[in-house]
């Protein structure tokens, strides 16, 4: 089954970046310079900050729909991001190498399942998923923390 990834638009974040310190808090956003080992995966990138990249903590709905699933919650976008990440049938770095919950969502935004991806079987998840007809779309995020990761669509 083929299937893509989606970033966040990064149009959404750039009026954010390099924003003084003042601004970002009166928007309740954070901006945090990634260290060694540190994993601030940015979700237009798909990728992890790499060290001593600013990245920007704040809040973003990231599922807007008309029923009891919209939601929102904390995120990272590296303010060095140029361009949305959409990665055909392949997985971005930030599904790799960690636990991943997928949400399999309808048309209408109602969540129809969810699955743990534990032992980097991300892709198998995926093409579980899709075999249902009835599934739309689907979202991924960390387990451990439950922050959206990625939007994942049928190829």
């Amino acid at each position: 089954m083929s299937f893509s990834v989606s970033g966040l638009p990064v149009e959404v974040f750039q009026p954010l970046f390099g924003l003084d310190e003042a601004a970002l808090a009166a928007r309740g956003i954070v901006r945090y310079v990634a260290q060694p080992g540190d994993r601030c995966p940015c979700r237009i990138t798909l990728e992890d900050a790499r060290p001593g990249e600013s990245v920007l903590l704040l809040n973003h709905r990231h599922h807007d729909v008309a029923t009891p699933y919209r939601s929102d919650y904390a995120i990272f976008v590296n303010e060095s991001a140029l361009a949305t990440r959409r990665a055909e049938g392949e997985l971005p770095p930030v599904l790799k190498n960690r636990p991943i919950a997928v949400r399999a969502y309808s048309a209408d935004g109602t969540l129809l399942g969810a699955e743990l991806a534990l032992d980097n079987d991300v892709e198998t998840v995926i093409e579980r998923s899709f075999a249902d007809p009835e599934v739309a779309y689907l979202h991924a995020h960390n387990a451990a923390h439950g922050c959206y990761a990625a939007r994942i669509d049928r190829g």
